[in-house]
Order: structure tokens, then sequence, then C-alpha cells
């Protein structure tokens, strides 16, 4: 087998490819078109974060089997290109957490201490004693938004510093962070609580600009914030505006919305904000530990088809996947769904296989589930491997149910999830063995296509509000791709479920939800 390096990775990751008799190339800072015509020569390609493996580079890749990124993120690898080739995408999960916790805890003592600042007063001549006056972290409160694997070691190590941690994560059962003794809060207490407040969550359309000018007004006078999760989970202009007015005593980011920072970005000038350039997994031993973990998963693909730390595929015979993987698509689909209609901390997944697919070999399906459930509530990258790990470290029971009978269809797939005082259960099938759809959502009878931008409205069974929803996205410009009711009966409440082409703004859910006959509206992001 033939393997480039396109990035700069560690020779002992280098070594294990070799030592197993594959062909190492290592041709980093490679443009774009001298990739294109390098790519057709191998079967495997290791990148890191430079590397931008696209769908062009995809199709070149005439010999490509598979790309693995040496670390988590893989914003910079078009996995639904690489799937439709059939190509394994891999990456290291948890390569990362240790270090980028660490990262954290530096970046809040750098703040409280004003190392930085400090640094450069002395290297420029001064000796500025008063100057510096810094802010212990004994007994302060860390509150900690998003409680994974980063976010939960970064309080294990904050609570060895006698800081009180409180935490959101609204998908956490409170157990378990009881367990970790963290106390879980809302997030506008949080914000209202904290001396210190640090991001760990994935960026998605609920927490794009979570921290933004109406969240810092609730936050204490010279709170402190760090973000070394995602770029874009802080609005950066509001945040130049809170540090100004010192609201905002200080900030620390190692991510920003577009990378590399201009260097003329407002918050470059300010003297209270610190940053470092995405350095939060930059270490000697985690660059290592995924340079070696990557090789050690393309030995085990290539030598014994073992597809450890898959996202795209799981480690199934590969004699089976073609079978299975209509409805690994499917299942990872019910998960995102499912996850973005949930309120309160996951307890248990149950799912449920009916008709053909319960004679399969489901424990994947069951992995893809959990994949797509957890990935849009947690800022860790979650795959086939990990993904059952992580269920068991959050204190979710899964479960999983076998019948032979799916009533009017040849297999159905249900999940059920018990999350905080609610029971969710979504239902879906394959149309023509290939394309997944919802046919249950909860106590409704649907088909939806399971693909998209799309808002669910749970209403008043009442004539004219069909007409009313219609005529507000008709102001706003919002085109319906696609529409479908359901009731259980007549008078009591139904469904409405659109389909649209772009998300919809915050301003017009907002109108949505203020209407008297509209009980709740969610958005949901299958795309």
């Amino acid at each position: 087998m033939n393997i480039l390096v396109s990035d700069s990775l560690s020779p002992k990751g280098v070594e294990v490819l070799e030592r197993a008799g594959f062909s190492v190339d290592v041709k980093t800072k490679l443009t774009k078109e001298e990739l294109l015509q390098e790519i057709p020569k191998y079967e495997g390609l290791v990148v890191r974060s430079a590397t931008k493996v696209t769908k062009d580079v995809i199709e070149a890749g005439t010999r490509l089997r598979i790309v693995g990124r040496a670390g988590t993120g893989l914003d910079n690898v078009d996995s639904e290109a690489a799937t439709r080739r059939g190509i394994v995408v891999m990456n290291t999960p948890g390569g990362n957490t240790i270090t980028t916790a660490e990262h954290t805890m530096s970046m809040i003592a750098s703040m409280s201490r004003k190392i930085p600042q400090a640094t450069m007063s002395m290297k420029s001549g001064k000796w500025e004693k008063t100057r510096f006056m810094g802010t212990e972290l004994y007994n302060k409160t860390l509150g900690l938004v998003g409680l994974g694997q980063i976010g939960s070691y970064v309080a294990k190590l904050a609570q060895g510093w006698s800081m009180n941690v409180i935490g959101y994560d609204p998908y956490l059962a409170v157990e378990r962070a009881k367990q970790m003794g963290i106390e879980v809060v809302e997030l506008n207490e949080l914000f209202h609580r904290s001396d210190v407040i640090s991001v760990h969550t994935p960026l998605t359309n609920e927490t794009r600009g979570l921290i933004n000018t109406e969240t810092i007004a609730k936050m204490k006078d010279g709170v402190m914030i760090v973000n070394c999760a995602r770029g874009g989970i802080i609005n950066e202009l509001d945040l130049c505006e809170a540090l100004k007015s010192q609201k905002v005593a200080s900030a620390a980011f190692d991510v920003f919305e577009n990378e590399p920072v201009d260097p003329k970005h407002p918050l470059m000038a300010l003297d209270n904000f610190i940053c470092t350039p995405h350095i939060g997994a930059s270490t000697e031993e985690a660059q290592e530990n995924v340079a070696i973990g990557i090789a050690e998963q393309f030995v085990d693909y290539f030598k014994r088809g073992i597809a450890r730390g898959a996202v795209n595929v799981p480690s199934v015979a590969p004699e089976v996947l073609p079978q299975l993987q209509p409805y690994l698509v499917l299942g990872e689909r019910m998960g995102r769904f499912q996850a973005q209609l949930l309120d309160g901390g996951i307890k248990s997944v149950t799912v449920e296989y009916f008709g053909e697919v319960a004679q399969l070999t489901v424990a994947p399906v069951t992995v893809a589930v959990l994949k797509g459930l957890l990935s849009p509530i947690l800022e860790d990258v979650i795959n086939y491997v990990n993904a059952p790990i992580v269920a068991k470290e959050r204190g979710i029971e899964v479960k999983e149910v076998k019948s032979s009978d799916a009533g009017d269809f040849s297999s159905l797939i249900r999940i059920k999830v018990e999350a905080g005082t609610r029971t969710y259960s979504l239902g879906g099938t394959l149309f023509h063995r290939q394309e997944p759809r919802f046919v249950e959502i909860n106590q409704f009878q649907v088909e939806v296509v399971s693909e998209g931008q799309m808002i669910l409205i749970d209403n008043v069974d009442r004539p004219g509000v069909i007409g009313m929803v219609g005529q507000i996205l008709g102001q706003h410009d919002v085109n319906i791709a696609r529409m479908q009711c359901a009731r259980v009966e007549r008078g009591a409440s139904a469904l409405l479920i659109i389909g649209l082409d772009a998300p919809l703004a915050s301003a017009v859910l907002d109108l949505l939800k203020k209407e008297k006959d509209i009980l709740s509206v969610r958005m949901v992001d299958l795309s």
C-alpha cells in the first residue's frame, strides 16, 4: 500500500506504517494542484488540519481507500464525498482531550495573573509591579458551557485548584454530573454566578453567537471568558465592546470565526485580550499519540479489514457492509433528528428493530444511532468507536429490542429516548430499501424526508393555523420546500412539519412562537 502524508506528522507514526510494509511518502505544504496530481498514486492519505481534502481531491484519488486525520476535527475533509466513493474516513478521537483541557486552564491562569501582558512589559524594559495586580482562582466559580470529555476534564483540573464548578449541559443526566462533583444549572444562572466562563460545545445553529451582548449583560461585572472550543460560539465584536467597557475583565481565545485571524481584527488591539493560534491540541505528547494512533488504524484496516476510528463506516466485515449501510444512514439521521428535539439530560436510549432488519447484526446500527444522537450536542468528535464509550461515561443506559413483526413495513426502527421528564419516540424505515424516511414522531404518524432544514411546529388543531404559519414565512421571504400535517384526533394537538431551503432566522422563529395557537417550534438541521 502507498501512503501519502501531506501534513506534518510525528516520525513515530511514519515508522509504524513503514514497519507494516507500507510505502510512505511525506510531502507537506502541497498546493491543491500538486495534491490533485499526487493523490492518484496512493491508497491512503494522512492529514492534519492544513490539507483540504475536497470533493475534487476525493474524485482524483482513484486508488484511495482511506483518509485519516491525525486528530479529531474533520472540517477539512469532505466526508460525504468520501462516503459516496466508498472511502473510509478515520480520525483519532480523544487524542486532544487532556491537552485541550490543560490549554484551557493555562488560559484561565494567564488571564487571572496577566502573565502575557507582564511578559511583554518586562521585555520592553519595564518593571511594573503595581500594574499587573492579579486575581486568585481559589474558591472562584467556573462555569462550563458543555460537559463533554474536554469540559469534564477541565472541571477535574479546576476542582484541583479549589474552584467551584458549575455547568450547563441540557443533555447530561443530573445524576452523572453529581458523580463528577459538578452542579448543573440553567444557562442564565451560569452566566449570573460564574467568575470565569469557558465554552465546550460544538458549533451549531443553537450555539452560534451563544455569548453576545444580551447574554454578557447577564454576567458578573469583571467576568473572564475562554474559548478553546470552536470559533463562532462567542460573538467576537460583541465581546470586543464588553472588553472595552470592562464588563468583561479579560478574555482568552484559541479559536476564531475566521482563521488565520486578520491582524487588524479589533480584538487584537485590546490589552485585556489574550490569544493563541489554535494550538489547544498542539503538544508533543498529543501529536505523537495521534500520529501513532492513526498509523495503527491504517494498519488494522489494510491488514485485518477492521475500520477502527472510522467516522463514516462501522468496523464490520466488508461483505456485510453493503446490506447494512442504508440502515446505518437511517440510524444516524434518526439520532441527529432526535437530539434536536430533546429537553433535559439523556437517561436512556432504547433502539427497537422490527421485521427484516431484526434479522441482521444490528449492533453497528445502534452505534450509528448513538453517534447521531451525541454528535449535535457534544464538542467532542463522535464516531463509531467512541459513541458507546461516551454514552456510558454520561450515564446513558442503552438497550436493544428485536421483533419479527414490523406492521405495515418490511422493516422498522424505533428509538425511544428518555430525557428530562419525558420519553421521546421516533420511527424510521427505508423506502425502496435505500431512502431513509421518518414515519413516526412521538404519537404522530408521518412521512418525512430525512434531509436538509425543517421546522417542527406543535400546534392546536384549529382552522387557520397553517395559513397563519404560511403567511409569516411568506412575509419574510422563506420558501417552503415541503410540508405535511399530522394529528391523532380532531381538535387535539397537531404537528406541522415544514422543509426549508435554508435555516430559519431566529427572529422568524420568535414570531411563530408568539402566536396563540402555537405550542412549540423547533428548528432541525439534517444537512
